[in-house]
């Protein structure tokens, strides 16, 4: 595996401030040993460990879109472009999980309806990507409600989100099913009124303290706004190019408690090989101040049949935090070298770099900077409120070296630049019925040159999210 010049600078400079951050508290340091504690010995019965739970999430989102940017509509069987879209829906999720049965082996299971009512049901509000939208492809349906060919809405649709069932021994447990799974490629992605998930075999293991493993295999995805179960694609990249599995496994390792690192690979079969390598330090007291460093750095080549065509990318973002009481300052720096997108699995969020917003700041051969801000309230008085702002900057976009392939149209990206900015609000009760229930508003301005691939929009949006308990 080749590195390019960047990224081994960025590794180099990671690795030296983690080696300096350890030394200064080297006191912290925890070897890796045997976990003498065991998860399925403190199991306490399928029925005795049971519970239902669930969340409802009001979810609204209005774009315009800028500079000329069209979504389209049909209108007495007539494409007709508008400039703006509405989406709002109501997503609830009914969770059932059984405890885990006594003895050497446990058992348990996890099943999962999620539902969805369409709140905007008018086709006009409802149009769909003409190609200037951001996350969505030209020619692609509307991405956030499940609409019917036409454009109309399906006003209310349900299915089987989770459905898994659980074998553990000691810390060891293998899920086999429908389920939910975390890691910095094949990640959960929750940003619409429902989630995704993952159909599959996934082992997680914690047999060491300060070292976990992981190892999954999937076939199929559960879409956000889809009833039916999908291979994987890429989100850049032909819709064409399918993986019939994705193959995934890392480890993560903890030897300080302020250093977290982890190393994790994946297979998309057919579309590519992906490497990650990430760490996180957090240094000093925010009551005066604290230094938090962050590292993110894939490789991407193409693998087997290379359904995408020739890849070689190596992207990472390297951000330094600043922490004082209430107040937190970030910069962020993003590269990535190749002559395609840096590119990830749809329906997950399997991208951890520092600058993926709106836009993902991911174009071929671009370089970006974020800075951002955040206010605390509860350090004045007013806990679970929080407000942020940010603005961010790629330039550089560079893919007239594109040989051709799963990523034709980047050789028309020349210089292209872009920028982006965005203010937000959240709130989560502290107390009372409505316990954890969690607010959150933010506005988004995206700006574009003219072959810069997200286009010009602007974004608000509103979520609020209920959690609640029956069993």
């Amino acid at each position: 595996m080749k590195l390019s010049s960047t990224a081994l600078l960025a590794l180099a400079i990671s690795s030296i401030t983690a080696t300096a951050y350890a030394e200064t508290q080297s006191q912290e340091f925890t070897p890796v040993s045997v976990n003498t504690k065991s998860a399925q010995a403190e199991a306490t019965g399928f029925v005795e460990g049971q519970s239902i739970s669930g969340t409802t999430r009001n979810w609204y989102a209005n774009e315009q879109l800028k500079r000329g940017g069209k979504f389209a509509y049909k209108k007495d069987g007539v494409s007709t472009p508008t400039d703006r879209r509405i989406n709002w829906v109501q997503g609830t999720i009914i969770k059932y999980n059984s405890g885990f049965t006594e003895g050497t082996v446990g058992f348990s299971t996890e099943v999962a309806a999620y539902n969805a009512i369409a709140l905007e049901r008018d086709r006009e509000n409802l149009a769909s990507n003409n190609g200037g939208a951001p996350g969505t492809r030209p020619g692609a349906g509307n991405n956030r409600t499940l609409t019917k060919e036409g454009g109309d809405a399906q006003g209310q649709w349900s299915k089987l989100g989770l459905a898994n069932v659980k074998a553990r021994i000691s810390n060891t447990t293998l899920t086999a099913g429908r389920m939910n799974f975390s890691s910095p490629q094949v990640d959960v992605i929750g940003n619409r009124a429902l989630p995704s998930s993952f159909e599959g075999i996934a082992i997680h293991s914690e047999e060491l303290n300060n070292l976990s493993f992981d190892l999954a295999t999937f076939d199929r995805n559960s879409a956000r706004t889809e009833e039916s179960l999908s291979k994987f694609r890429s989100e850049y990249g032909s819709i064409d190019a399918e993986a019939d599995h994705v193959n995934t496994a890392g480890i993560t390792y903890t030897p300080f408690a302020s250093l977290t690192t982890s190393l994790w690979g994946t297979q998309a079969e057919d579309l590519w090989n992906q490497y990650y390598f990430g760490a996180s330090h957090v240094l000093g007291d925010s009551s005066v101040l604290s230094l938090t460093t962050g590292l993110n750095y894939y490789k991407t080549v193409d693998e087997g049949k290379k359904l995408l065509g020739e890849i070689d990318n190596d992207t990472y973002s390297l951000s330094l935090g600043l922490t004082h009481l209430a107040h937190s300052l970030t910069f962020s720096y993003q590269e990535v070298n190749g002559n395609e997108y840096f590119d990830y699995l749809h329906e997950t969020n399997g991208i951890y770099l520092a600058n993926s917003l709106l836009s993902d700041f991911n174009g071929p051969n671009e370089k970006s900077f974020q800075i951002a801000y955040g206010l605390n309230m509860a350090e004045y008085g007013v806990p679970g409120l929080k407000f942020n702002i940010y603005q961010a900057r790629g330039w550089g976009i560079d893919g007239t070296h594109y040989k051709g392939g799963g990523y034709d149209g980047v050789q028309a990206m020349d210089g292209e630049t872009h920028y982006e900015y965005g203010i937000g609000a959240a709130y989560a009760v502290q107390s009372g019925p409505l316990k954890a229930t969690a607010i959150r508003a933010t506005y988004t301005a995206h700006r574009a040159s003219e072959n810069q691939a997200d286009g010009s929009i602007n974004e608000f949006r509103l979520v609020t999210t209920i959690p609640f308990n029956i069993l």
